[in-house]
């Protein structure tokens, strides 16, 4: 068929789709506003790309909760020891982000994507290490290196499966409402994530004998007594391995789900592929938006603040609250009301704007770490407080994820000669938040440590009950004001959204009426 044929039938509605090639001889399809229309983002692939991310999140609490205790209770390492494994893992894993995201963005482009190959290849090397952090290795003197070397080994892993994941948030659709509406089935998958994650590992922990030293004074041996837990179907160690086999079972389900249930879309359009950035250009690219460096500051705080919380809230139950039996129901509690409250936080951000979700939903929780620590010791005041709490703990999961891409449409706004780097924003910020994560932990057990903290007794010594009050109630409080304080000078607010919104469109209409012309443009040869 001849090209001025062609260009008549393109004219005239009958040819829906034309093909030009970018820099990386990747073939990029423009399709009709019907076949756009076809391409829509299914509610089954936001199902399945909200699977994804249940992996990071389950393994995430279950370390987040339990890690800590198992550590100092069941593997029975000294607090020292322990608070440099919690801190030199989470530091190494901070570190790994920016460097995955970086070679990501460097990454080809294949017939499954960009992103997708990260993800697959890392799954099963992740889930073998992560087996074996919940191991206790019949050795003394190379017991702490064991640990070290098993977490740093999974959270590196695990970095290639989560960043590469976060940025695929940006590559399932090129429109924000599907984007939007992405994040909130991610986000509620992600909080059922921490329920089951909460629920196995607590759960198959609880039906362990969990002995411990029943002593008053812990310098004399003379009124030590062990006790243990009757009825109890195995041994706690036995447990953790059980878990952590469970756990790392519903990871590679989850993994193949997304890898079969989504498709990673080109959403680089008409626009010309960048050359690669070096690893300083793409940092001094990031770090020079500044709305983009003040929401990743906001959120360092709040999150860091959530974290403390969620690191020694198993052992402030345990000893300072006395609940021994009910650590985990109490857990459990918290996450159920968190995923169950997703749906509010998204309708209210819809309804009232992302600004102001943030200073209602994040400071929600504050009160009832002051109630916590302030009543006597209740059964029934915790599971309130739990269910109250929850509430919070759904905000502060929802709301970073669903700003990131306003961050990063807004970069393309401003920069609309720079594309590709969405994986370097994500990466950044998963390498504050897991920065924070270490600090918290770390210096969390090395409180604990100072406080003269005993392994595998039964009563704690009331300076380390004080320590677990202030880690759970005092800090976090202060961390969430100074992230507020920090939030208001955050600049994008529903209006420039707006604004943003309709100048990509504009940005990739131009583009695209552009393609068509190359399409159509005659060979021209001497």
């Amino acid at each position: 068929m001849a090209r001025g044929e062609g260009a008549e039938q393109f004219s005239s509605g009958l040819l829906h789709t034309a093909k030009t090639v970018n820099d990386d001889g990747i073939k990029i399809v423009k399709v009709s506003p019907q076949q756009e229309r076809k391409r829509a983002l299914t509610v089954w692939s936001k199902v399945c790309f909200a699977i994804g991310g249940a992996p990071y999140q389950i393994t995430a609490t279950a370390l987040g909760f339990f890690l800590q205790i198992f550590l100092l209770d069941v593997a029975l390492l000294d607090p020292l020891n322990a608070s440099v494994i919690l801190f030199m893992g989470r530091a190494w894993d901070a570190v790994t982000d920016p460097a995955v995201g970086f070679l990501i963005s460097r990454s080809p482009w294949t017939r499954h994507g960009r992103m997708m190959p990260w993800i697959l290849l890392s799954t099963i090397p992740a889930v073998l290490c992560y087996f074996l952090i919940w191991v206790v290795p019949p050795i003394e003197q190379g017991k702490m290196m064991w640990y070290l070397l098993f977490y740093c080994l999974f959270q590196t892993l695990q970095t290639c499966f989560h960043v590469p994941y976060s940025a695929l948030t940006m590559f399932i659709s090129n429109k924000q409402q599907e984007r939007d509406s992405a994040t909130a089935y991610r986000m509620t998958v992600e909080l059922l994530g921490t329920v089951v994650g909460t629920a196995i590992q607590g759960q198959i922990v609880g039906m362990a004998n969990t002995p411990c030293i029943n002593n008053t004074s812990p310098t004399n041996s003379s009124n030590n007594s062990q006790i243990f837990l009757d009825n109890k179907a195995f041994n706690e160690r036995d447990a953790y391995m059980i878990a952590s086999a469970v756990i790392s079972l519903i990871y590679v389900l989850c993994a193949v789900v997304l890898f079969f249930g989504v498709r990673e879309q080109d959403n680089r359009g008409g626009l010309k592929a960048q050359k690669p950035l070096s690893f300083q250009t793409g940092l001094r690219l990031v770090m020079g938006h500044r709305p983009y460096v003040k929401l990743v500051l906001a959120f360092l705080f709040t999150s860091l603040a959530f974290m403390l919380l969620e690191g020694n809230f198993a052992v402030f139950i345990k000893y300072t609250l006395g609940f021994r039996e009910d650590f985990q129901n109490i857990l459990l509690v918290i996450m159920l009301s968190a995923t169950l409250t997703i749906p509010m936080w998204q309708w209210f951000l819809c309804r009232f704007g992302k600004k102001t979700a943030v200073y209602i939903g994040i400071p929600w929780v504050v009160p009832f770490m002051i109630l916590v620590v302030c009543v006597k010791s209740s059964l029934l005041v915790s599971y309130i407080v739990s269910i109250a709490a929850g509430a919070s703990v759904a905000a502060a999961f929802l709301l970073p994820w669903s700003m990131l891409p306003d961050v990063v449409d807004d970069f393309k706004v401003q920069n609309p000669t720079s594309q590709g780097h969405e994986a370097i924003f994500y990466s950044f910020y998963v390498f504050f938040t897991k920065f924070a994560s270490g600090v918290s932990l770390g210096v969390s057990t090395l409180a604990l440590s100072f406080a003269g903290y005993v392994t595998d007794v039964c009563v704690q010594s009331d300076s380390v009950n004080l320590t677990l009050k202030m880690l759970v109630s005092a800090a976090p409080i202060s961390l969430i004001a100074l992230g507020l304080l920090i939030f208001k000078m955050y600049p994008i607010n529903e209006e420039r959204r707006q604004y943003n919104k309709k100048q990509l469109q504009l940005l990739l209409r131009n583009e695209e009426q552009e393609s068509e012309m190359e399409a159509l443009k005659p060979d021209i040869t001497a």
